[in-house]
């Protein structure tokens, strides 16, 4: 009988706490659009957050600015740099789009059709059911006109109109909150241990200190990452196959946005930057590129962005997803496969700072499972600092 009763006291336990996560996962999803606010604004902070103890350190006749100044001005530089580039390099790659039009492509195609041919003829004869139409040019005009259709463009103009609508309510609401969590520094920390039963309060805070320090080198990691592979395709493309600047500005930055998503972005940069490149070239009425035979301008073009993404392999991720937030490459290779291969390329860009929080929330909270103990046997790995525990 007692056995029993213990039985359904367990029961009646594990049914409450299964109501209580799914009214807690309701209420998160009715208020999703006010959680991302609150998350961009985390993120942002995180990102400012190392702007505002460099100021904080500069005295002036031995005091410093007052906190509520100091976390505006690094809101403001942080904000203002964001916008500096965007505001600079997008009407650029608008410019270079809207350049591309469906005549240039289709005169690119026949200008480069005469070098393909024999590409053509063998894999034709490698591959009979493509059929004896098949020419790889035009698949590629099929494709990007796809992308750059009239039904995707109108779908982009009608929707526009709304982007534009919340995009002033957004930028607002991150700003506002951003300001707060940068100037009181264990804001976002009270929300949450407000949530929290007192008993674990304290390992709260030290997850949520541990997130912070983790998630802050990472982001700015990453935008280090997309400078630095932007920087190297832009010399590539400007002094070795001379594409002037606004194309290898304009590309350059494309490659560096793509770059954010893991193993798989640099690849998508590459084949993309190689692609307007030689539409460029050779659909500009006027001489845009080097002098070179077709094949020897690709080659060209696939050298830059390979070396671009060897620097990114061997410099730039180790640096960034390893150091940063304290995992093994493996670790981080295996988490990235996983996400991708259940949400998609783009899911992976958000794989990493989920599987940080991921980390170190099992590490706070979960130790005494033998599994957690071996992933992470000490707080080194997750801090960089030595067990004290």
């Amino acid at each position: 009988m007692e056995q029993s009763e213990r039985y359904i006291d367990k029961l009646a336990k594990y049914t409450l706490a299964a109501a209580g996560i799914a009214i807690v996962g309701g209420i998160c999803w009715f208020f999703r659009s006010v959680i991302i606010y609150i998350l961009a604004a985390v993120v942002v902070s995180l990102i400012a957050k190392p702007v505002m103890t460099g100021l904080q350190k500069i005295r002036i006749k031995g005091k410093k600015a007052p906190d509520w100044f100091l976390a505006a001005l690094s809101l403001s530089l942080v904000i203002t740099v964001i916008l500096t580039i965007f505001t600079l390099i997008v009407p650029i790659v608008s410019s270079m789009i809207k350049g591309i039009s469906f005549s240039s492509i289709e005169n690119a195609a026949e200008q480069i059709s005469v070098p393909l041919s024999n590409l053509n003829d063998f894999l034709r004869s490698r591959f009979p059911q493509l059929g004896e139409e098949f020419r790889i040019e035009i698949m590629m005009i099929q494709e990007i006109q796809k992308v750059f259709g009239a039904s995707a463009i109108s779908s982009i103009i009608g929707s526009a109109t709304s982007f534009l609508t919340t995009l002033g309510i957004t930028l607002f609401s991150v700003v506002f909150m951003g300001f707060f969590f940068i100037k009181d520094d264990g804001l976002f920390t009270n929300i949450v241990c407000a949530l929290v039963p007192d008993k674990h309060e304290k390992t709260t805070e030290k997850a949520i200190a541990d997130i912070g320090y983790l998630l802050s080198r990472y982001f700015i990691g990453v935008m280090i990452e997309v400078c630095g592979v932007a920087l190297l395709n832009f010399l590539g493309l400007m002094f070795i196959v001379r594409m002037g600047f606004n194309a290898a500005i304009g590309i350059a930055f494309l490659t560096g946005i793509l770059n954010i998503i893991p193993y798989v972005g640099p690849l998508m940069g590459g084949v993309l930057g190689t692609t307007l490149c030689l539409i460029l070239k050779y659909s500009s009425i006027t001489p845009i590129g080097l002098d070179v035979s077709f094949w020897v301008f690709t080659a060209m073009l696939i050298a830059i962005f390979s070396f671009t993404q060897l620097v990114d392999n061997f410099l730039y991720q180790p640096v960034i997803y390893s150091t940063s937030i304290k995992s093994k490459p493996l670790e981080i290779f295996i988490v990235l496969l996983v996400v991708g291969h259940l949400g998609g390329p783009l899911s992976m860009i958000v794989a990493i700072p989920c599987y940080t929080v991921v980390r170190v929330i099992a590490f706070r909270f979960f130790r005494h499972i033998k599994a957690i103990r071996r992933l992470i046997p000490s707080e080194r790995l997750i801090t960089g600092t030595t067990n004290k525990q």
